[in-house]
Formats: C-alpha cells, sequence, structure tokens
C-alpha cells in the first residue's frame, strides 16, 4: 500500500459520510467501496468496519435493497467535520462523486428491458427521459432474446441518436 493522506478511521468516517452527503442517491456496497477508496492510506477492512459502525451510530441507513444514505444525524456531523479531511482527498472526491452523479443521472435517464411474450418472441422496452418527463417511449417485437438483448445495448450506447433519427424518418423531407 502505498502512503496516504487518510490516517485513522475516524477520517475515513469523514469521509464515508462527505461522499453519502453528495451523492444523488443511496449507494450500495461497491459504489461506496469505490468511491472511498480513493487514497492510499485507507484499507478494505477499515473501510468496512468505519461503514458499519456509521450505522450502528445512525449516521447512514441501510435501506431495504443494501444501499447507504445519509441520516438528518450524518448530515449535521458530514458538514461539521468535511473541512478536516485533507484538501487533496476532497478534491479527487469531488471529481469521483461528480462522474458517479452523472453515470446515475444517465441511467435514470435511458432505460431498457426486455420480456418475452406468451408466444415466445420478445419485446424491447426502449425509454428516453430529460429532467422533467419521458421524451420517448418505444416498444418492438423481436424474434428472438439475443436480438431483444442487443437492440436494448444499442439504444444505450447513443439514445439521442435514435431518437433523431426516428424524428428524422416521421418527418421525412419537410
Amino acid at each position: 500500500m502505498g502512503v496516504g493522506f487518510i490516517r485513522d478511521k475516524l477520517e475515513i468516517k469523514f469521509l464515508i459520510l462527505y461522499i453519502a452527503a453528495r451523492v444523488s442517491e443511496p449507494l450500495p456496497l461497491d459504489g461506496m467501496q469505490e468511491l472511498t477508496m480513493c487514497d492510499d492510506g485507507i484499507d478494505y477492512f477499515e473501510f468496512s468496519e468505519c461503514l458499519n459502525d456509521l450505522v450502528k451510530t445512525e449516521h447512514l441507513r441501510l435501506t431495504e435493497d443494501g444501499r447507504y444514505g445519509i441520516t438528518t444525524k450524518g448530515l449535521r456531523n458530514s458538514e461539521i467535520c468535511e473541512s478536516s479531511l485533507p484538501y487533496s482527498v476532497r478534491i479527487r472526491t469531488d471529481k469521483n462523486i461528480a462522474a458517479y452523479n452523472k453515470m446515475i443521472l444517465r441511467r435514470n435517464q435511458v432505460q431498457s428491458r426486455v420480456l418475452q411474450r406468451e408466444n415466445g418472441t420478445f419485446t424491447v422496452e426502449l425509454l428516453l427521459r430529460d429532467d422533467v418527463d419521458s421524451v420517448m417511449k418505444l416498444e418492438l417485437m423481436v424474434a428472438t432474446e439475443e436480438m431483444a438483448r442487443d437492440l436494448a445495448d444499442r439504444f444505450k450506447k447513443n439514445p439521442e441518436q435514435m431518437y433523431g433519427r426516428m424524428l428524422q424518418a416521421l418527418y421525412g423531407d419537410r
């Protein structure tokens, strides 16, 4: 392990609270771990212990689906203690949180689902949202699950282009 700026368990707890206060939704364990392990001074076992302590002390809550969200108590203490974190760790963490929040927003805006029909074919549901409402909802019937999953994956990679092409096809040469 390299040399890190985080020196003790209290600072790890401050960092976990700092993260939980800034993410757009409660984090699964792997997401919390990924964002917290941004400094060489943190090892997995200390991280796990600190995370469990924060749940026990009601700074974090563990949701029914296994996600960690900050409580009012945790938010209050995070605001008090955030200046105790090393500046370089805060900067790196802010960058990682921004990327994570962007990924979450994208996941919520672009969705697809594959459903099997009674006759053995499949329906692919494609959904594109903006910050306010649904922009496009499309259901397609395809013959195989492989085709359905391929369409869903292609849609997720570039939904805006698909939306633009559909408008172009529907409007024609107007």
